[in-house]
């Protein structure tokens, strides 16, 4: 019986109490009550093992961002080779073994390919938005469609949301890349963005003060703006954003006194760690590294300068001739960034992201590059605690179509929030409208123990 008033709010407000029976509530309605609700959680399925969503132990999450479209073919999910000259579909390289028994990746991942055991492929990602790159990237970042009335949240955000910052002093999210809407905090607020980062080598330039503003200066200053958030706090009376821009400050004054500029300095690290990673690309992923040891919830690391093709991950026409360069820079970079948090026992509690807002066909265009595709792509996780050395989901024989276990944007989602210990059916608010974390995600099991 008690189990019935517990999941019967209204129940419990019709219990016969004596106050309610001086209003008429009978014994038979009191007992007709009793049984709708036993007959409402009889119709409810039973929680089984397969409707509880599974929970990781990943604490950090490190995404790295390949916008533009990387080519699965020509990189995770391998094809017989085929020739731009003479109009032949198929993969610009060929494959070479890897880690999983009987898996294959092109062979400029040759680092990565030696890792695979600590990482899962999905080669069945895909959508069927027309492919733009606006939004297809907002559908990735955030899951969700574009819409007129609501700005969903980014993936970061949402974590930030739900699990909080790790450390004292430090942020919970940080992008290395430029701002962008698909990476912000939607319905909420701006109290979960992001601080991003273009210049990595100096830091957050913002958060430091010049050297002309001395310490006497800077407690004048301070006492100034104590006065007039005070007095804009009297005029707004509580106004969530007055709120949200006072409680930024704050977290901003906080980090230039504490020790996040600190992690910024990668001469502390080794000059053979430092080479290990390479370009200025795989110099962002060891900062990742760096900030997700110190303590930062989620860092994406955005693959968006010094093109070495020309065009970025986006091939068309020339860029695909020197696609290489940017594979190979994928491949130490990333290689070195599995590495270095396994040998410092991290690697189980960071996941690490690889992803793009679509894949590219298997057809070469009229000069040599390749169109767009979102029918099926590929992405990576690797580490985070999950049951790695897999390959999840197949495509056909060129990579057009998926031929075994589509993963939609939502169960791409689900995954990465049930890693970091998120129920991914948890519902956010917008106002007062509730909004479920993925769009009816489903988690994929076979990655949780």
């Amino acid at each position: 019986m008690l189990q019935v008033f517990m999941e019967q709010p209204d129940a419990i407000r019709m219990m016969p109490s004596r106050r309610n029976r001086r209003h008429g509530i009978s014994r038979r309605e009191f007992q007709s009550l009793v049984a709708a609700g036993a007959a409402s959680l009889a119709a409810t399925p039973p929680l089984t093992a397969e409707s509880i969503s599974p929970r990781g132990r990943a604490e950090a999450c490190i995404m790295i961002w390949l916008g533009g479209g990387m080519c699965h073919v020509d990189t995770l999910d391998p094809k017989p080779v085929g020739d731009p000259l003479a109009n032949r579909a198929g993969s610009a390289y060929p494959s070479i073994p890897t880690a999983i028994r009987d898996v294959g990746v092109c062979r400029h991942l040759a680092r990565t390919a030696k890792l695979l055991d600590r990482g899962v492929l999905l080669r069945t990602l895909n959508h069927r938005l027309k492919v733009d790159h606006a939004d297809s990237t907002n559908l990735i970042k955030t899951g969700r469609l574009t819409s007129g009335t609501t700005t969903y949240p980014s993936l970061g955000s949402m974590i930030s949301h739900q699990r909080g910052r790790r450390s004292d002093g430090m942020p919970p999210y940080i992008v290395m890349g430029s701002p962008n809407i698909t990476r912000g905090p939607g319905f909420l607020g701006s109290r979960y963005g992001y601080l991003y980062l273009t210049d990595v080598a100096a830091g957050p330039i913002g958060l430091k003060r010049p050297e002309d503003v001395h310490e006497s200066r800077q407690r004048r200053r301070d006492r100034l703006l104590t006065l007039l958030r005070s007095t804009a706090n009297d005029r707004s009376a509580g106004d969530a954003t007055t709120l949200e821009y006072a409680a930024a400050m704050d977290e901003a004054r906080g980090l230039m006194r504490g020790p996040f500029s600190k992690v910024f300095d990668l001469t502390r690290e080794t000059d053979a760690t430092r080479q290990r990673y390479g370009s200025p690309f795989g110099q962002r992923c060891l900062l990742a590294r760096r900030l997700v040891e110190s303590g930062v919830r989620f860092v994406e690391v955005a693959y968006e300068l010094n093109f070495k093709n020309g065009t970025g991950w986006d091939t068309h026409r020339h860029g695909q001739a020197n696609q290489h360069l940017l594979i190979e820079d994928l491949d130490q970079a990333l290689s070195g960034l599995v590495e270095d948090l396994e040998r410092n026992g991290r690697l189980d509690e960071t996941l690490i992201v690889v992803a793009t807002e679509f894949g590219r066909p298997p057809d070469f265009d009229g000069q040599g590059g390749r169109g767009h595709q979102s029918a099926a792509f590929s992405a990576a996780l690797f580490g985070g605690g999950l049951k790695t050395g897999q390959v999840i989901g197949a495509t056909d024989e060129f990579g057009r179509e998926i031929v075994e276990r589509p993963i939609s944007v939502p169960d791409f989602h689900a995954t990465i929030l049930a890693a970091l210990g998120i129920d991914p059916a948890t519902e956010l608010y917008d106002a007062q409208r509730p909004i479920p974390m993925t769009d009816h995600g489903t988690v994929i099991r076979e990655l949780f123990g």
